[in-house]
């Protein structure tokens, strides 16, 4: 069964472009206990928004995963994993964090109840909205 996710960059440490030319990642750097209990969630083929936190604030493409969780091999500590992505599709329009939350449809996503939260479970409901705004 297919999953969905959202997974936050800061663009000017890495941004859905640097993606777009390296083909392949290493999703990386993620250190909170829940957004590490996500990734870990993560399978391959799921899907990922990727997000553009900062000033940006917006969904801005979509991944997939081609690898399971494993053990970051830059860190010692097992519970450090890291998934493998390639770029999946651009979004057309950038859909803004102010956007979905003056919807009022998810006031209960982790998008818009915990905001520093890196990695995000998305609903089938909300993935298909978002994806009606982007495309």
């Amino acid at each position: 069964m297919q999953t969905y996710w959202l997974l936050k960059t800061e663009p000017g440490e890495y941004s859905w472009e640097d993606m777009l030319q390296e083909k392949k990642v290493v999703w990386d750097g993620v250190k909170a206990p829940a957004a590490l209990k996500n990734l870990s969630r993560m399978k391959v083929n799921d899907l990922a928004f990727i997000y553009h936190t900062g000033s940006e604030r917006a969904v801005v493409g979509i991944a997939r995963v081609v690898k399971n969780p494993y053990q970051d091999p830059s860190e010692s500590d097992p519970r450090r994993l890291v998934i493998d992505l390639v770029p999946f599709e651009h979004v057309n329009r950038p859909v803004t964090l102010r956007r979905i939350k003056d919807s009022s449809l998810f006031p209960d996503w982790e998008l818009v109840r915990q905001a520093r939260l890196s990695v995000v479970p998305v609903s089938r409901q909300q993935w298909d909205k978002v994806l009606e705004w982007a495309l």
